[in-house]
């Protein structure tokens, strides 16, 4: 199924789930950041393969609660809840089909039986995806009860995974690489139906949703060189992201010096070399719904 963004997120389930198992130990720290004590209801947005579903069903297992993941990809969704679902007897998983771009979102959410509103609504690598992303926010925020919170997940810097010279092509391939996924980005989202541009950052857009109490922080995700059997497929996935979006907008030269490390019968093959290595920041944002003229 393809989405407003048209990926097909259903074709992305293996790679959502190797990404979830290199970054899980940043996941649990996140997640025990995030929740506060009296939290119950998490609802997360953008479930994908549900490693972050069931590290929230992991935390509140002690005290019970309820997760709802919500995701327009059938598959993913399925995969989502039955990973969250497995973990915890006292949590109840309640899978939502839905697409944070639509203005259906609550309803679907109230139509499934799950909470309306919940503790804490938690969207990853989510909005940047959303045609109008401030109306995106506001709409999340409609999923947050009185005195509950909104947090967002965004990229803080670049991942890298390179050194600055692989041998094929000159040095700073990476550098370029990345730009040229910069350009595809913009050009994705000016096709989106509805596009509207977000010329403020995240903290002031929260603060535009209704939200209140704005605060950011960053966490980094370090695998350093050599890399394990994960850590070198999150490197391939990188390289292999950066192929597909960056193909048009890459020189020639870049392209071929892409393709050689990108080669499993190539003396440069990214999968052989013990120098690569998986380092990114993403940054969190949070924003609190008031309590005054509602009831908690």
């Amino acid at each position: 199924m393809h989405s407003h963004d048209n990926i097909d997120w259903d074709a992305h389930l293996h790679r959502l789930r190797e990404a979830d198992e290199l970054t899980a130990p940043e996941t649990a720290e996140l997640v025990a950041a995030l929740l506060r004590p009296n939290d119950r209801t998490v609802l997360e947005i953008g479930s994908g393969a549900g490693g972050t579903a069931a590290a929230f069903a992991a935390a509140l297992a002690g005290s019970g609660g309820d997760v709802i993941v919500v995701d327009t990809a059938p598959e993913l969704l399925s995969a989502a809840s039955a990973h969250a679902g497995a973990v915890a007897d006292r949590v109840a998983v309640h899978p939502v089909r839905a697409d944070a771009a639509s203005d259906e979102l609550v309803e679907a959410v109230v139509r499934s039986g799950a909470p309306a509103q919940a503790d804490l609504v938690f969207a990853a690598f989510v909005v940047h995806h959303l045609p109008d992303q401030l109306a995106g926010l506001r709409r999340l925020a409609e999923l947050v009860r009185p005195g509950g919170r909104l947090a967002i997940v965004e990229f803080g810097l670049q991942t890298k995974v390179l050194p600055d010279d692989v041998g094929p092509g000159g040095p700073g391939l990476e550098g370029r690489l990345i730009a040229a996924r910069e350009q595809w980005f913009r050009q994705m989202r000016g096709e989106m139906t509805g596009s509207a541009r977000l010329p403020v950052g995240w903290g002031r857009a929260l603060a535009a949703a209704g939200l209140t109490d704005v605060r950011s922080w960053s966490y980094l995700v370090d695998r350093p060189a050599p890399l394990g059997e994960i850590g070198r497929s999150a490197v391939l996935r990188r390289l292999h992201l950066l192929r597909r979006h960056a193909e048009e907008f890459l020189d020639p030269a870049d392209l071929d010096a892409l393709d050689q490390l990108l080669d499993e019968t190539g003396e440069h093959y990214v999968g052989d070399r013990d120098d690569v290595f998986y380092l990114t920041a993403n940054t969190v944002h949070v924003g609190a719904k008031e309590t005054r003229g509602s009831s908690a």
